[in-house]
């Protein structure tokens, strides 16, 4: 198990793309939304993977995460008993200097939402903004995205 420390924005232009080292699409579902210990099942291109993340600290930025690839055919059949709604999303990935960023373009239900995400090695750490990146919504509950 590890500690996730991660800050979130929002995306105001499509730029990323042009910046993108690589995409994939994302199916993702919640066995449990429960904010203490959400369980979430997601098929990221052709793998499987079942997530356990605890509870977010008071600081909006970390929690407790634990995940293992599964059998593809099993992350299928978990989907069908997974709380509505399924989220079906691009990411793509960014390099920008040694950090990565995580850009989730959401389809669906979802559609226009754009969020960045970028995993930190400890919580001061400081990275480089790149222009595309909009407002800060790290700790705001309402994009997480067991919440959507």
């Amino acid at each position: 198990m590890q500690t996730e420390i991660e800050r979130k924005f929002l995306v105001k232009s499509d730029a990323f793309k042009k910046e993108s080292d690589s995409s994939y699409e994302i199916r993702q579902g919640f066995l449990s939304r429960d904010p203490e210990r959400t369980v979430r099942i997601r098929i990221k291109g052709s793998k499987g993977f079942i997530t356990v993340k605890g509870l977010t600290y008071k600081d909006g930025l970390s929690r407790l995460e634990w995940e293992k690839e599964i059998d593809l055919q099993d992350a299928q059949d978990l989907l069908q008993l997974c709380e509505a709604p399924i989220i079906y999303k691009t990411r793509y990935e960014v390099h920008v200097e040694q950090h990565i960023f995580e850009i989730d373009e959401f389809h669906g239900k979802h559609q226009g939402l754009t969020i960045a995400e970028v995993e930190l090695q400890y919580q001061e750490e400081s990275f480089v903004k790149p222009k595309w990146l909009g407002k800060e919504v790290t700790g705001d509950k309402a994009y997480y995205n067991s919440q959507l």
